[in-house]
């Protein structure tokens, strides 16, 4: 156990911590990079877009490859090209170039995500998956704390695209310290008895066929879509063209929002572990879809900046409490073989509408208002929050309790 921790800490939480450093320091500069290519606000949504159409595009092939040939090679695989897009990407001489780098960065960084839940699904036992992941996401948030604040500081102090060459610098130090394992585990998961085999007698893209399955994946598209423009960075294209705010004011909110996370996650991956996914699944969505609608309101009425970024912050608040919830349960729903297949197939659904998602609010926004924008969120928030409170069976159960030895 003690090298499963340590190989878990090497190649998962260190380096997630350091590519999300990396990635917060390109965030706050994105929205603005993009607007600086003279392009409107549903055009510039597109390089949101085109990162998710890469991201969810590589799914099943990372899948294949990661059965076919190891976790080990793609998780450093991964970083490389995404160290390679940033470059690109901050010299990019057109607006269509810029959408290639960024589609470019989708499909790398999706290496990293469907390798590394792979690893977490192998080696941990269904009562450690939550606390590993949100684990995980937590250590990625700490990385994203300060990353917000220095490419802000970076951009205003020399250049807009200074943020993108840091982060492909950083990306190639995320590979370093897998770089020192000598294998990546591959053995199948171990079993608790807490955990309820929803897909006995199946294998790979056969278990996609149960009805818990899809029902899940169609929960999973409607968390994406929810979550698809916080999670992308797109939602900062709204105060940017609405209040014309720089990186400056992007960073700080963003860094205040991840500072608040640290704590929520690693509770919500104990209340996981202990009670169940549904326990924080269920409320987590139904208070970001409350979050989204105050967000709608913000915006109908009218109201000054500092109402979004209040807005913002319990949006936040609330994605912590979900993250990591639905990939743990879908890492609970896949069965032993072929593993990484299945798992990369509703991550693909997943990413669909982490993809459309964007262009959706930029859509809606232009045609509609960001009122109706900011609504359809919330919509899709709440009936995920529905379909897998009354269509999904809970993956863990609580330990039956130990009666006390009789007195002699």
């Amino acid at each position: 156990m003690r090298d499963i921790a340590r190989q878990n800490f090497l190649s998962l939480y260190l380096p997630a911590a350091t590519l999300a450093l990396a990635t917060g320091i390109a965030a706050p500069a994105l929205p603005v990079y993009a607007k600086s290519f003279d392009v409107s606000f549903e055009t510039a949504s597109y390089v949101f877009t085109a990162q998710l159409a890469g991201t969810m595009l590589s799914t099943i092939p990372t899948g294949y490859f990661l059965d076919r040939i190891g976790r080990g090679k793609i998780l450093i695989a991964g970083p490389l090209i995404l160290a390679l897009s940033s470059f690109l990407t901050a010299f990019a001489q057109s607006f269509p170039e810029l959408l290639a780098y960024r589609f470019l960065a989708g499909w790398a960084y999706q290496m990293w995500i469907v390798s590394r839940l792979s690893i977490i699904a192998d080696t941990g036992t269904a009562n450690q998956r939550g606390r590993q992941i949100t684990g995980m996401f937590t250590m990625e948030n700490m990385g994203r704390m300060l990353g917000p604040a220095i490419g802000a500081g970076l951009a205003a102090l020399w250049d807009v695209r200074a943020p993108f060459i840091v982060h492909g610098l950083l990306a190639i130090v995320t590979i370093l310290p897998s770089l020192k394992l000598a294998r990546i585990s591959q053995r199948p998961p171990q079993h608790s008895e807490t955990a309820v085999d929803v897909t006995t007698g199946r294998s790979g893209l056969a278990a996609l066929l149960t009805v818990q399955a899809m029902m899940f994946m169609l929960a999973y598209f409607m968390t994406s879509f929810a979550r698809g423009p916080m999670f992308s960075g797109a939602i900062f294209l709204y105060p940017v063209y609405r209040y014309g705010v720089g990186p400056g004011e992007i960073g700080i909110i963003d860094t205040i929002a991840s500072a608040l996370g640290i704590p929520i996650m690693l509770t919500a991956g104990h209340i996981m572990d202990k009670y169940g996914r549904k326990a924080t699944i269920v409320p987590g969505f139904s208070l970001l879809a409350l979050a989204l609608g105050f967000t709608a309101f913000t915006a109908w009425a009218g109201l000054p900046f500092p109402f979004f970024a209040a807005a913002y912050l319990i949006m936040q608040s609330s994605l912590n409490i979900t993250s990591g919830n639905m990939q743990t349960l879908g890492s609970d729903l896949a069965p032993a073989q072929g593993r990484a297949k299945f798992m990369s197939a509703w991550l693909m659904v997943g990413q669909l509408g982490m993809t459309v998602s964007p262009w959706a609010m930029g859509m809606l926004s232009t045609g509609l208002g960001y009122t109706a924008a900011f609504l359809a969120l919330a919509a899709s928030s709440a009936g995920a929050a529905f379909i897998v409170g009354t269509q999904v069976r809970e993956t863990v159960r609580r330990a039956p309790k130990q009666e006390p030895a009789p007195s002699s």
